[in-house]
């Protein structure tokens, strides 16, 4: 089949452009976001650039080992999402700690309870997603523990909106979501991370880094 320059480039222009207005709308969103609990511009981008950075960041803590494991499935399903396994048999996890998905939104949200004086709302919202998401994450052998996308930011902005119209509503829907998910995701089930078989098990890393910085941002958006 025969393409004509003049149709070759207008399909990478089509490209080009499509790109460009999913990273605009993609970026704007989260500008928005940031701008509705009090962050600037500048401030905004500090915080992107240092999630991205510190996702890629585990602190070590602790090393647990593993029993003999045999091989498992190349892919898990949850949810309805498949899950791509690597085939390995490591004889000890190391327990970590990720610097974008854990340490960073726990010092905006405290950040932001200083800030404002809150505490009794983000508090309580933080035990509502925390139960949640604990009771909907499941381990899953080679991934880690993962959690519908949707449940902590929709459940944040609920109680957000649910407490109250106040203008501080998104930065309670923000802290909610985001320390919720790690505390009911990650920590509470920090008993079940032998199951996934992993060598390295990040608190508020993988998929988790994920969940937390668009529960967060979704939340807000909502609230």
């Amino acid at each position: 089949m025969f393409f004509s320059p003049l149709t070759l480039l207008l399909f990478f222009v089509f490209i080009f452009v499509f790109l460009f207005l999913f990273l605009f709308i993609h970026i704007g969103l989260i500008t928005i976001a940031f701008e509705r609990i009090g962050l600037t511009e500048a401030q905004t981008f500090a915080f992107l650039l240092i999630s991205l950075l510190g996702s890629n960041i585990n602190i070590p803590v602790k090393r647990i080992p593993l029993p003999a494991h045999e091989s498992f499935a190349m892919t898990a399903n949850f949810f309805g999402m498949r899950y791509p396994v690597p085939v390995q048999n490591p004889r000890e996890m190391i327990i970590a700690i990720n610097v974008g998905g854990a340490i960073v939104p726990s010092i905006l949200s405290c950040y932001l309870m200083s800030r404002w004086g809150l505490l009794f709302e983000p508090l309580f919202g933080i035990f509502c997603v925390a139960v949640v998401t604990y009771v909907m994450a499941r381990p899953v052998p080679g991934v880690g523990i993962a959690l519908p996308v949707f449940v902590a930011p929709l459940m944040a902005a609920f109680i957000a909106i649910f407490m109250g119209p106040s203008v501080h509503a998104p930065s309670v829907a923000y802290i909610s979501a985001t320390m919720g998910t790690l505390l009911g995701a990650d920590i509470l089930h920090l008993k079940d991370l032998k199951k996934i078989h992993a060598p390295v098990a990040s608190i508020g890393g993988a998929g988790t880094f994920d969940g937390i910085f668009l529960a967060g941002i979704i939340a807000v958006l909502l609230a």
